[in-house]
């Protein structure tokens, strides 16, 4: 009834695998889960909602800016750097505390990322962990630079790298390691990478289709995928925010479904998807609306986070308040290692 001992086994030995999704960019409840805007996220609601628990009131306390924003989330401690400078967090990130107290091998942490400085994301410079600690940073706009040898117009819709301040756009710079990371560590031929590329539309889409073919063939038990579509709202364009944010819903549902197909993650997988944080009121007369995150107000404060998968209750609503940087110790409860230095504290409804 219960299989053979030696299927059960190999249940019982498959690691816990944990995958982190901002939903980034900064996404306002009146454009998902408000009355108003739930029709821009139907597969979370339909389809994730239901097998999730849901924390309804979720803040950031620190920098609205989507670079500081981010290392807060993977440190567990408010980040102070400059949001425009390729500079590493200065606090232990997630995947040093996990690599570090689990022994884990590099090949074991990756974070999928867009560009704008997050090339120094996956590990900090604090000193007591040393380099070499952290995870492993795939860029996705890198790579197809280096594929295309930045001399083609037709990809220039997927390597815009910078929706807030477009006069500050750090060089794409692509070569032969880049190159190599598609070859040897994602199997995938540079011409097959770059007719997937010519399909689709966004970014955010080029990321997933690597975070993908990371889960087939490197299996990392950490791994973080950072969105940033949604932050096209800075260009004041109301629709193309919307539709970012139905491309974001989207795309963890598809991820989910990629998690429930791969040996290796079905069935011993939790997923957590939160924003970075919002965007600014519409009746906040220090911000633009929809378009910019800079007032502070509680619109671009308060978000949510959605946590399924394996250790996790289906179809609970939190309504508990809790911060972004409660993410870390929360993700080191779950597997089984310290985050010493993070500030913020375990979720005790997930652990």
């Amino acid at each position: 009834m219960g299989g053979s001992p030696f299927v059960r086994g190999v249940r019982a030995a498959k690691k816990r695998k944990v995958i982190v999704i901002t939903f980034g960019g900064g996404a306002r409840d009146q454009e998902t889960f408000a009355p108003e805007g739930q029709e821009n996220i139907p597969h979370m609601l339909r389809e994730l909602i239901p097998q999730a628990s849901f924390f309804t009131q979720v803040t950031n306390h620190g920098i609205l800016g989507h670079y500081v924003a981010t290392a807060s989330l993977a440190t567990g401690v408010y980040e102070t750097l400059n949001n425009f400078s390729a500079v590493p967090p200065e606090h232990p990130t997630v995947f040093e505390y996990f690599r570090k107290d689990l022994n884990r091998p590099a090949s074991d942490a990756w974070v999928v990322a867009p560009s704008n400085g997050f090339n120094r994301i996956g590990e900090s410079d604090y000193r007591s962990f040393g380099p070499g600690t952290g995870a492993r940073v795939v860029l996705p706009k890198h790579l197809l630079n280096a594929a295309t040898s930045g001399t083609t117009t037709d990809y220039e819709h997927l390597l815009r790298d910078n929706y807030e301040t477009p006069l500050y756009t750090p060089q794409l710079v692509g070569g032969d390691f880049e190159l190599q990371q598609l070859e040897m560590i994602l199997k995938l031929s540079v011409d097959d990478f770059k007719a997937h590329a010519l399909t689709v539309s966004s970014p955010d889409e080029l990321s997933m289709y690597i975070a993908k073919r990371l889960m087939q063939e490197q299996s990392p038990s950490l791994l973080w995928i950072t969105m940033h579509d949604i932050d096209i709202a800075h260009s004041g364009a109301y629709s193309l925010y919307v539709e970012a944010i139905r491309r974001t819903d989207r795309l963890c549902a598809e991820l989910w479904k990629a998690v429930q197909g791969e040996p290796e993650y079905a069935g011993n997988t939790t997923l957590f998807v939160l924003p970075d944080f919002g965007r600014d009121a519409d009746q906040d007369s220090g911000g633009n609306g929809f378009q910019h995150h800079r007032t502070g107000d509680p619109a671009s404060r308060t978000t949510w986070m959605m946590a399924m998968g394996a250790g996790v209750r289906e179809g609970v609503v939190y309504d508990s308040p809790m911060q972004s940087i409660d993410l870390v110790p929360t993700l080191g409860a779950v597997m089984g290692f310290s985050t010493s230095l993070s500030q913020g504290r375990p979720i005790k409804e997930l652990v």
